[in-house]
């Protein structure tokens, strides 16, 4: 069976990868991947750590481009492709823009769908934007739902999908860390390599689309706000490349906040392993921080990742007050194990569980 994987981001790329592997190991499959291009600077950097190679290469984004934009470029072109590939599934992961845009190519080529870490929602689809409507519509398209938690999976039922095409896998976040974690080693970044040894750090990554300007200003307010309050932590903002996320460095400004550029996953998974805490508005960074057993200041309103509050995360929003206070209760506190909170997410095989699902509707078929 020829499956063609549509990649477009470096969270997409990270999860996938088990997947990508899985089927390329089992002597059922003939296994395709197409790299989009829609975060290419660290798409690019992601493939070549993770070890998987693109097929195909759509470089598809512009200077300034808007999600309309990108969505409507990429169906001409995704089309074209599904078109000469001819796969029998197409898998798509998440709720990017690659990933709506590839499920509706691949529909309107009669040619099944399969939507890794299908099932979640927010139930507002102004959070995230327009990340909630992408997942919404690529649900509608797909006929495999691959569920990473429970509540995904009643989230997916309660819309009306087929029970039968329904497979509660857990989320390939768990295969990729424990993929990361057996290479050890230190940083390679030389902004990273020159943190203190022993000191106590603080992750922050702000890059959504709903929270450039204002609500970004806000946020960077609160951190201020939490680093002159605490003054034994060393705060590190990895930046993105998107430039309206780079606005962020014009206020945090601060001796202990230390801003790098954007982190390969190897670096990125170390960083978080040593952190105290984390601040962020990305959803697969939620996951990575509990599943290492770190918890989360959530600078969102909303999150569809609902397992991880309480326990694990505060939603803070960009309220200054909120970011401040939580910093300074997180600080305060006991880590807890990683081992709970991993178990939310899966057992690091959700990529097995995906091959063995396609394989059995393979077979059905």
């Amino acid at each position: 069976m020829k499956v063609l994987f549509i990649v477009g981001t470096r969270p997409e790329a990270i999860k996938m990868a088990p997947v990508i592997r899985s089927l390329v190991s089992h002597p059922g499959f003939k296994v395709r991947v197409c790299s989009t291009g829609q975060h290419r600077e660290l798409l690019a950097g992601a493939f070549a750590e993770l070890g998987v190679k693109p097929d195909l290469d759509l470089r598809v984004m512009r200077r300034d481009q808007e999600p309309g934009e990108t969505l409507a470029r990429l169906l001409g072109l995704l089309d074209g492709v599904v078109a000469s590939e001819r796969p029998g599934l197409v898998l798509v992961q998440g709720d990017t823009t690659s990933a709506l845009a590839g499920a509706l190519a691949a529909f309107h080529r009669k040619v099944p769908v399969g939507h890794v870490e299908a099932g979640l929602r927010t139930f507002d689809h102004s959070q995230p934007f327009p990340e909630e409507i992408n997942r919404v519509l690529t649900d509608r398209v797909a006929v495999l739902h691959f569920a990473p938690t429970p509540a995904a999976v009643k989230n997916l039922l309660a819309e009306g999908v087929d029970r039968r095409r329904v497979f509660m896998t857990g989320n390939t976040v768990v295969d990729s860390l424990k993929w990361a974690l057996a290479r050890g080693g230190g940083f390679q970044d030389a902004a990273l390599r020159r943190l203190p040894k022993d000191g106590r750090l603080v992750v922050v990554t702000l890059h959504r689309h709903e929270s450039f300007g204002p609500p970004m200003e806000a946020a960077c307010r609160g951190i201020l706000k939490a680093c002159e309050s605490l003054p034994d932590l060393t705060w590190v903002y990895p930046e993105h490349p998107n430039p309206r996320a780079r606005s962020a460095r014009r206020f945090l400004r601060h001796p202990r906040i230390k801003v790098c550029g954007s982190l390969g996953y190897l670096d990125f998974v170390r960083l978080v392993r040593r952190a105290e805490f984390l601040v962020t508005d990305s959803g697969g960074a939620q996951e990575e921080a509990a599943c290492l057993g770190k918890r989360v200041l959530v600078a969102r309103e909303k999150t569809e990742r609902p397992e991880i509050i309480p326990g694990w995360g505060v939603l803070v929003g960009s309220d200054p007050e909120k970011i401040a206070a939580g910093a300074r209760a997180f600080a305060g506190g006991k880590r807890s194990p990683a081992p709970a909170a991993a178990r939310m997410f899966g057992d690091g095989r959700a990529a097995e569980k995906i091959r063995e699902a396609i394989l059995r509707w393979r077979h059905e078929r």
